[in-house]
This record gives structure tokens, sequence and C-alpha cells, in this order.
């Protein structure tokens, strides 16, 4: 059986509860190099993986033989990071969001393009159950034609997850771009992209900083988003959502109306306008509150598209779609007008 050598690229909270384990429990993978600019984090990582460690992904890239990457690392060098690798022909897995702008993600896609090789953006909502599930019930027309959403996505912030606390990146400008809406909120908008199957063409942003002192990107946002076809509804991305975190979406169509992640027992509800009421148990979603252990499939899906060379489900192309929802978010925060999404051409 061919085994995919693979390297981790920040060993972090992300790549230590989800890229780490999933890879060593992929019997198609094998971690051979790990790096992170913190030395004592990348020994212990490396020593617990049989892995070479490395302070310098230069370094890593140039001396090791691998055949695929993940980019586990601050929001400002997803972009640089991954078209170093890719350039260094090597399939990428970046964590979101992909990008800090729609010019570096349309680099990023170039560098996949030219080199040949595989880029998947680790957006891993799109494989929880519950949201399969909403996207073929949405699909086949059981709801009817869809009205409105309300999706959420929001904790007591990333100081309870990230390995720094208090001091992690997410925090900073300069390391992040963006806070609560590029940790969470461009979660939100790849899976309203993903499971009603339709583009957003407008943004109306509310992007804050009301809830936390001392950083310098926002803690709290609403968006109202409206698709190609007029359906609108509201997005949310808070790390002020305590004592509990919120991973719920509501889909309200002419037949019926989707409750998703939105009950303790069942990860989707059906509720039809006819009075039947179908329950749901899929399986349960990540979350930060369970140390985020569960596996997430990402990793999964990502080995076999380069093994059986398909198209990832969340190609670049995909990642920047997502990421355009948000900085439209952000300059419709900016300017105080509803922001009209740039169409991603490629």
């Amino acid at each position: 059986m061919t085994q995919l050598k693979v390297a981790v690229i920040g060993c972090g909270s992300i790549a230590q509860h989800r890229h780490l384990p999933e890879y060593q429990m992929n019997e198609q993978t094998e971690i051979v190099a790990v790096c992170d600019v913190v030395e004592e984090r990348v020994k212990e990582v490396a020593e617990k993986y049989g892995a070479t460690a490395y302070t310098s992904y230069e370094e890593l890239l140039e001396k090791e033989t691998i055949d695929a990457v993940s980019v586990c690392l601050p929001n400002a060098l997803h972009a640089p990071v991954s078209i170093a690798a890719l350039e260094a022909g090597v399939h990428v897995l970046c964590e979101k969001p992909m990008a800090t702008s729609r010019e570096e993600g349309e680099a990023m896609i170039t560098a996949a393009e030219k080199s040949g090789k595989k880029l998947m953006i680790a957006h891993n909502q799109r494989f929880v159950p519950s949201h399969v599930k909403a996207k073929e019930l949405i699909a086949s027309g059981a709801i009817g034609k869809v009205y409105s959403f309300r999706t959420a996505f929001g904790h007591g912030g990333p100081e309870g997850w990230s390995v720094d606390g208090a001091e992690s990146w997410f925090f900073k400008k300069d390391e992040a771009f963006i806070g609560a809406m590029g940790d969470l909120g461009v979660h939100k908008a790849d899976l309203l992209r993903y499971i009603l199957g339709e583009e957003f063409v407008d943004v109306a942003g509310f992007v804050e900083n009301n809830a936390k002192e001392g950083i310098t990107v926002d803690d709290n946002a609403v968006c109202i988003l409206r698709t190609e076809s007029g359906t609108v509804g509201t997005m949310a991305a808070s790390w002020a959502y305590k004592p509990s975190e919120d991973n719920s979406t509501v889909i309200y169509g002419e037949k019926g109306m989707l409750r998703i992640e939105d009950d303790p027992v069942y990860s989707l509800i059906a509720q039809y306008t006819n009075g039947d009421v179908v329950n749901y148990q899929l399986g349960k979603i990540q979350s930060n509150e369970d140390g985020g252990q569960s596996d997430s499939h990402v990793i999964d899906h990502f080995a076999t598209s380069i093994l059986n060379d398909t198209q990832p489900l969340i190609t670049g192309e995909e990642g920047l779609k997502s990421l355009e929802v948000i900085l439209s978010a952000l300059r419709s925060s900016e300017t105080g007008q509803i922001s009209r999404l740039e169409k991603v051409s490629k």
C-alpha cells in the first residue's frame, strides 16, 4: 500500500488536536517531519510522532522528501508557506482562512495550477454528517424553496483553545489579520455556500471588538447575507459566547425547516409544514469543548484525493469564495454600506 510522507508546519492546537492525530490514524500517511518556531514545542511533538523536528519551514522543504504538508500557522503565513510548499512540488492542506486577501488567495491557486499539486483548504464543517444530510435534503427539494437561514459559530475565545492562551497570535492583527470572523465566520460562510448550493452576492456586516480588552481584532460579528436567488439570512461569529459553544444552523423553507446542530440529542431535526418531524442522530460535530479530539475526515479526504488524483471537496477556488464573504463583511463594516461580493473568476 502506498504511504504518503507528510509534514506538519505549525504545531499549535489545531495541529495537535486534529492534523497530527488524524494523520497518525490514517494508514495511508506517515508523519516524517514537523516544524514550529518554538523549539521546545516542536521537539516534544517530533518525539511523540517519531518525526524530524525543524524550526524553519524553508529548511524542512529543502531537506525532506515529502508528498504533502499541512499548513497550521497564523493566518498571515498561510499564503507564503503554502506557495513555497507548492513550488517545492508538495501537495498542500491549508488551515482556514486560506489567506488574508483576495490577491494572496489567487496567488495560492496559481501556484497550485503551475505545480500540478493539490491545494485543499481545511473547512471541516462540510464533512459533518448533519451538514451532509441537510445539503441532500435541500437539493432533493424536501423543504422546497429556501427562504431564509440563521447560523452561528461562537465560543469563549481562543484563550481556552490556543496553545499560547491569552498570548495567542489569534488576538494580534499583524499575525491573524482578522479575529472571530476569520476563525469561525469563514467556516459558516463556507458551510452555507455548501449546503445551499448557491453563492452569496451581498453582505452587510457588523464586525466589532466589544468583548475582550487589549486585542487588535474583532471578537463579535453579525452579517446579513443574500444569495443569487434572493435567499436572505444571518451569520454570527463570536468569541463571547459563554459558558457554552454554539455551532447551530437553521434553514427555513417553503415546506419546512431544518434545525442543524441546534438540539442536544439530535444533530438534525426536520420539521415539515404538514406536521411531520424527523429526528436524525448522525454523529457529533467537532467541538472545541471536547478538545477537538474527534475525527474531522479532513485528513482522510486530503490523502484520498492525492492517492486517487481526484479534486478535493474544498479546492483553493472554494476556499477563496468563502474568504471573499468574510472580506466583503469587513468592507461593509468599515464603510457602513452593503458590500457586493467580487466574483471568483477561476
